[in-house]
C-alpha cells in the first residue's frame, strides 16, 4: 500500500533548519500520524511523502520558497494609524511587532491604501531551507479498510543482557 490522500499515516521523522537546529523529531515527540491531504502536514513535506510505503525512508531539502510559499500566509488589514508617524507605508516594508503572547510577531506590508494596510504574517521560519528524514511506519486507508504497519524494530545488541548461563547448546 502506498500513501495517498485520505490515507492515515504514522511516521518517524526529523525536521531541521538547514545545517542547523532540529526543530522537530520523532525523537523528541514520539512517531507522528496524520491524515495525509487534511492540511496539518506542511504541504512541501506532504508532497515528498506521496507514494511511499511503509518501511520505505527518504530525505532531503525542502527550499525555503517551498516551504513556506509567502502567498499561502495569512494576512490582515490594520488601521494606518498603528504604525509609526511618519513612517513610509510600502508594499514589502518588513515589521516586526510584540504578538499577543508577547513573542516576536514579523510581517510585511502588501498594499496601503487610505487608512488602511494590508500586511501578510510571516512564519517564523521564513527564508529558511529545511532538511527532512522520514520513515514510513504506517499507512491506514479508512475507505477500503486496508492496514499496513511495520513490526517495532529489535531492540539493539547491546541492549540486550545475556550471561553465558543464557548460551546453551542444544
Amino acid at each position: 500500500m502506498k500513501i495517498e490522500k485520505g490515507n492515515i499515516v504514522r511516521i518517524s521523522f526529523e525536521l531541521k533548519v538547514k545545517g542547523g537546529e532540529v526543530i522537530e523529531s520523532s525523537e523528541k515527540n514520539g512517531s507522528l500520524e496524520y491524515t495525509h491531504g487534511g492540511g496539518k502536514m506542511l504541504p512541501a513535506l506532504e508532497k515528498r511523502l506521496e507514494g511511499m510505503a511503509v518501511g520505505d525512508e527518504k530525505k532531503g531539502l525542502i527550499a525555503a520558497n517551498e516551504a513556506f510559499p509567502e502567498d499561502s500566509l495569512p494576512t490582515k488589514d490594520m488601521p494606518k494609524k498603528e504604525f509609526p508617524a511618519g513612517l513610509e507605508l510600502k508594499p514589502g516594508s518588513q515589521f516586526e511587532a510584540k504578538g499577543p503572547d508577547g513573542k516576536p510577531l514579523a510581517f510585511k506590508i502588501v498594499k496601503a491604501k487610505g487608512d488602511v494596510v494590508t500586511v501578510r504574517f510571516l512564519h517564523p521560519l521564513q527564508g529558511k531551507d529545511l532538511e527532512f528524514r522520514v520513515q514510513v511506519l504506517g499507512i491506514d486507508d479508512p475507505k477500503a479498510k486496508r492496514r499496513a504497519s511495520m513490526a517495532p524494530p529489535p531492540p539493539p545488541v547491546e541492549a540486550l543482557e545475556l550471561s553465558a548461563d543464557d548460551l546453551k547448546q542444544e
